[in-house]
């Protein structure tokens, strides 16, 4: 059996926004339908100044294909010390049948690709019809590929947003205007921008409280991204005492999600979190029941995003004659 080789150029040519929505929305059903074994992810962390590198693994039954991604991050002097970037991916392809490995792809573009569907997903599944103005609290390369991604399933009609940083967020407001033609309002203040929000989408690395719970308006749908480890944090656990929680992962989000914080702060239980956004997606459980709600969408991204999303990359790299075919056993 051979093995097909994908590098980032090819990875890159090989899928759009679109498909990666289909390939999330395909891997958060097949979870909340016993299609899907995903052991929880490990890491290993290197002394300074070196960083991390953390595996997940995860099989699909339905496509019989076994996903490996390794990701590494936090090695802040690669690029002039090793010429490399400071964070990369890999992600392998094994035939659940065999055992054997069917690819091997650059993977440092899909997790940012089906961190963004997610987002679109929760939008489709959960934000008002008639929600109009995102807030995006965070202007990097996640808070893009949000716009990018929930652009596909929405018309979004302006963009009020904010960041620490004046030179991100000037480059931000830059950048979307032309790519997609959206105004950017540069927000003076997070309350300013959150205020302002049918959707609210948080995309930083924070380390405490950054959205208040009392600057939320009702009918508002927030996409929790950035909290993915203990340690970080964006929401005011206040938040979510009279919102609708959906998580992508009740284990995942309840140890190291933002859901995290209200349930250590004893403002809601378990019992409190709604769905997974599996069981929404299946009609198992409701969405959105009034204009009024607040909805809260925790993702802590799961290893059978990568599996769909890789896997549809590899079908199309088939399809379409790309790569390059070597033989581990020759």
């Amino acid at each position: 059996m051979k093995t097909l080789l994908l590098k980032k150029g090819e990875v890159s040519r090989l899928i759009c926004m679109k498909e990666v929505i289909g390939a999330v929305e395909e891997a958060y059903k097949a979870f909340n339908s016993d299609q899907v074994e995903q052991p929880d992810y490990i890491g290993i962390h290197l002394p300074s100044p070196r960083g991390e590198i953390d595996f997940k693994l995860g099989y699909y039954k339905a496509n019989e294909v076994i996903s490996m991604k390794a990701s590494s991050g936090g090695f802040i002097y690669n690029p002039t010390a090793h010429g490399v970037p400071s964070g990369m991916g890999t992600i392998l392809l094994f035939d659940a049948r065999s055992g054997a490995v069917i690819c091997v792809m650059d993977g440092s573009l899909i997790t940012g690709l089906r961190t963004g569907a997610s987002g679109a997903v929760s939008v489709k599944a959960l934000a008002r019809k008639n929600a109009k103005k995102i807030a995006s609290v965070g202007t990097g390369n996640q808070a893009r590929m949000q716009i990018r991604a929930i652009n596909e399933v929405m018309k979004i009609e302006g963009i009020h947003a904010w960041s620490r940083t004046l030179d991100t967020l000037s480059k931000f407001k830059t950048d979307i205007e032309r790519e997609f033609g959206i105004p950017v309002i540069v927000a003076s203040s997070k309350k300013e921008a959150v205020e302002q929000a049918d959707i609210l989408i948080t995309t930083t690395r924070g380390k405490g409280e950054l959205v208040e719970a009392h600057w939320v308006k009702p009918g508002t749908h927030i996409v929790a991204i950035g909290t993915d480890q203990r340690g970080k944090q964006e929401l005011d656990p206040e938040l979510f005492r009279n919102a609708k929680i959906i998580v992508d992962s009740i284990t995942q989000c309840t140890e190291k999600g933002e859901t995290w914080h209200p349930l250590n702060s004893n403002i809601i239980t378990k019992d409190d979190i709604h769905a997974e956004i599996g069981e929404i997606l299946l009609g198992r459980k409701a969405g959105r029941e009034s204009d009024e709600e607040i909805t809260i969408f925790d993702s802590t991204g799961m290893a059978i995003q990568d599996n769909t999303t890789a896997t549809k990359i590899y079908q199309n790299a088939i399809d379409n004659n790309v790569g390059t075919f070597f033989q581990f056993l020759e």
